[in-house]
């Protein structure tokens, strides 16, 4: 004869200790944990395929607008509440093992997919021709570090990474600095200006930089462009800023300091408003002046948001593209490994060297994740 359960006079049946609950086998649990976390993939790729006439131009298009709602929202959500309930009916342990992978996984599983796929696709490209028909082994690679064309864009590159985020960091640094001494108004209307810029795209900025390098060769009309308006009004010569060899690149680079000096400043204003004020005050009243407080107190603290700062500003200048695209095209001296690589890919329709260069752009983003990393690892350690 069964014991009857411990009733709760408003909870029902009290529940069983730990000891007691049903145990499932580890490999079991596992193999669960990888089944749920495909399941999404799985089901969305027979979406794909059940739903194909979604692609058909010939079909009404209100019609494909409803499908693609119902599927992708109501159809998305009753699978991760179906996935749910079915792990609901697993033995209490397992189910918490395996409920974070049956949400959690179809998202990594998607995203391996999408960044992965793509990397080594990439990869089997640079090694073949310019149409991807033959294997030419690591010819390309000898091309893009051989040819004047791709090793300019490749010196240009490096010194928009050792410029840039140099500039856009101490710039950012040095406003939130200075914007952490005003008062609590002018310190919000300063900070929202300065980083202003960076609502605008990078179009938008080389649009407007655009303007403000203008140019007319004397007779064609007065000077739009501001510093050659300015220029021409104190009496010199307009100058074709963006043909100037070498200086256009440091022109360039103006564009993109100005659009992340705003999200240095406030990443880094944040991390000085953390630095305890009894620290500031001691090194004042031991004779400090402001310059030694900031570089042996402040500066120290805030150092690792610094290089969090630094690496995310690296990473966006390695990608850079739409400033030369838009301003120069890559002319005068001006091409960069991501504005040539995009040309490779889409104007020359040189599979090849264009795969060459994004692995090129890849391989030179590694290190500095893998420095992060490290740096991540050490002060985790020392906490």
């Amino acid at each position: 004869m069964t014991t009857p359960p411990v009733l709760d006079d408003h909870r029902g049946p009290m529940p069983r200790p730990p000891e007691e609950l049903e145990t499932t086998n580890g490999f079991t649990v596992w193999l669960l944990r990888f089944g749920s976390a495909f399941v999404v993939p799985a089901v969305l790729v027979v979406f794909f395929f059940a739903f194909s006439f979604l692609k058909d131009e010939g079909v009404n298009k209100l019609l494909q607008v409803g499908v693609a709602l119902v599927v992708g929202i109501l159809g998305v959500w009753a699978l991760f509440w179906g996935m749910d309930q079915l792990v609901s009916l697993l033995p209490r342990r397992a189910a918490a093992a395996v409920r974070p992978f049956a949400f959690v996984g179809p998202a990594i599983v998607l995203l391996g997919f999408y960044l992965v796929y793509p990397a080594v696709n990439t990869a089997i490209l640079s090694l073949q021709d310019a149409r991807s028909k033959s294997f030419i082994g690591f010819d390309n690679y000898v091309t893009v570090f051989t040819k004047s064309q791709y090793l300019i864009s490749i010196r240009n590159s490096i010194l928009w990474v050792l410029v840039v985020p140099f500039l856009a960091v101490a710039v950012g640094l040095g406003f939130a600095t200075l914007a952490d001494r005003l008062s609590k108004h002018a310190e919000s209307a300063a900070k929202s200006l300065i980083f202003l810029p960076m609502a605008i795209s990078f179009v938008g900025a080389s649009v407007v930089w655009g303007f403000v390098y203008y140019f007319r060769a004397p007779g064609y009309g007065a000077q739009i462009g501001v510093i050659n308006a300015i220029w021409d009004g104190l009496g010199g010569q307009p100058v074709d800023w963006l043909r100037l060899q070498p200086w256009n690149n440091l022109f360039l680079m103006v564009i993109l300091v100005w659009l992340q000096t705003g999200f240095s400043m406030v990443i880094l204003s944040s991390a000085i408003k953390s630095v305890p004020v009894e620290l500031q005050e001691a090194a004042r009243i031991d004779g400090a002046t402001e310059w030694q407080s900031f570089r042996r107190v402040v500066f120290p603290v805030i150092f690792s948001t610094v290089m969090v700062v630094w690496t995310t500003v690296v990473i966006t200048v390695w990608k850079t593209f739409d400033i030369v695209f838009v301003m120069t095209g890559g002319r005068e001296g001006t091409q960069v490994v991501a504005e040539t690589m995009v040309r490779e890919f889409f104007t020359n329709r040189n599979n090849g060297i264009g795969a060459a260069l994004a692995v090129v752009l890849f391989l030179a983003v590694v290190p500095v994740l893998v420095l992060n990393v490290r740096r991540f690892r050490e002060e985790e350690a020392m906490r």
